[in-house]
């Protein structure tokens, strides 16, 4: 499918970055024009490691922040919500846009929203039992992490138990502010070791990917 894809029209054609695009996206971001700036040096070598067309590909997306080309639920989803156009690659502006919601002067309720569409897998608007369970095994996947299947049934009511307050088994969005609103620790210590971070160890984890920096050069 990505074969498909438009790259011509929707790719970039030029090394450089507009510097209106920069002070737009920097103005409705978290980020400053520096900064944007600096994240278009890392998008122009995220989006030619591997398939050279200045978009970020799942691929591309697997292999830079998770340092695999595995197949997982929830580096999936990660994709899927950068992937705001759902064309089935990343471009800039959605890369900035979406790196902003990890950003640690974002509103909390941003992150808040990030996470409930994270777990919300059907996009149903709400939470139901069965995702929330797919979505922590996915993450104890991704993490390396074992632990007994009671374990996970056991996070899962509790988490049931604290944030299902109208008690009709599912979380909706109302519900899931509370709870993280309740339980501030929950967008970092629900197994999401990647997410609260991702803008501190962007400058670093390229030098950790498997791509050579000679293969990340267009």
């Amino acid at each position: 499918m990505m074969g498909c894809l438009p790259t011509k029209q929707v790719g970039r054609s030029t090394h450089s970055l507009n510097p209106r695009e920069a002070v737009a996206l920097a103005a409705e971001t978290s980020f400053t024009v520096n900064e944007v700036e600096a994240l278009y040096d890392l998008f122009r070598k995220l989006s030619n490691s591997i398939i050279k067309d200045g978009l970020i590909h799942k691929e591309e997306f697997h292999l830079a922040l998770f340092r695999n080309k595995k197949t997982n639920l929830f580096v999936d989803r990660v994709f899927d919500l950068f992937d705001q156009k759902g064309n089935g690659v990343i471009e800039f502006d959605e890369f900035v846009r979406s790196l902003s919601v990890f950003h640690p002067d974002a509103p909390e309720e941003q992150k808040a929203g990030f996470a409930f569409k994270l777990y919300d897998l059907r996009q149903t608007g709400f939470i139901e039992r069965h995702e929330l369970k797919e979505m922590v095994l996915a993450l104890l996947d991704e993490s390396d992490l074992n632990i007994t299947s009671d374990a996970v049934e056991m996070i899962v009511d509790r988490t049931f138990d604290q944030a299902d307050t109208k008690g009709d088994e599912r979380i909706d969005q109302e519900e899931w502010n509370e709870f993280v609103k309740n339980n501030p620790y929950v967008l970092r210590n629900m197994t999401l070791p990647y997410l609260k971070d991702l803008t501190m160890i962007f400058p670093s984890f390229v030098i950790h990917s498997e791509v050579s920096e000679a293969d990340m050069v267009a």
